[in-house]
């Protein structure tokens, strides 16, 4: 694991510890994934939920994104992801989140002054294949798309084989980019949506 692109490019990460419920993103998925989101991450706010050891929020850092927000309830993998961020001088450019996110995450969104710019939202993949759609929507979708500003993105990654409805709450699929086994699904709100109509 290592940053592509920006400031701290080449730079290795440490991974995530061998038995955590944890799947980092490829390299390409990850380079096809920024290459899109591109001028949209400078001096962005990220919220980087089921981070890992962080790889997609520090890209983001790496690529000029102001702040990133990210959240796990796996002690061992945020143990690493601190390591990464200390190793690469971003501590106040980075907010740690420990516990369980659908639980959790409407309150910690309420701390945050500034509105988001992106989501990555990565769970584990036995997790959301599992997932209760409607009941997940009202836990994450929802509070996000209520931080989100109005051209945001909540960009969701799941096994290519998992049907995601096309609107969780008021978010609502804008594009769909398969990488092998994976699919990065991007979210938008609905005055976005509206405006692309």
């Amino acid at each position: 694991m290592r940053i592509l692109a920006g400031e701290f490019k080449g730079r290795k990460l440490l991974s995530p510890p061998r038995g955590a419920a944890v799947r980092p993103i490829t390299g390409y998925a990850k380079k096809s994934l920024f290459d899109i989101l591109g001028g949209l991450l400078v001096d962005a706010t990220i919220v980087d939920l089921y981070c890992g050891t962080g790889s997609q929020g520090l890209e983001a850092l790496s690529r000029g994104a102001g702040r990133c927000f990210f959240a796990d309830r796996d002690r061992a993998v945020l143990s690493r992801l601190r390591r990464n961020i200390e190793d690469m001088d971003l501590a106040e450019k980075c907010d740690i989140w420990k516990g369980d996110i659908p639980a959790r995450l409407k309150a910690w969104l309420e701390t945050i002054e500034a509105p988001i710019d992106i989501a990555f939202v990565d769970p584990p993949y036995e997790q959301v294949r599992r997932w209760p759609w409607e009941t997940i929507a009202k836990q994450i979708f929802q509070p996000l798309a209520a931080s989100l500003r109005p051209d945001g993105l909540v960009v969701l990654r799941v096994p290519t084989k998992v049907d995601v409805p096309t609107t969780l709450g008021s978010l609502t699929q804008h594009r769909v980019k398969t990488c092998g086994d994976m699919k990065l699904i991007m979210f938008i709100g609905q005055a976005s949506a509206d405006d692309k109509a």
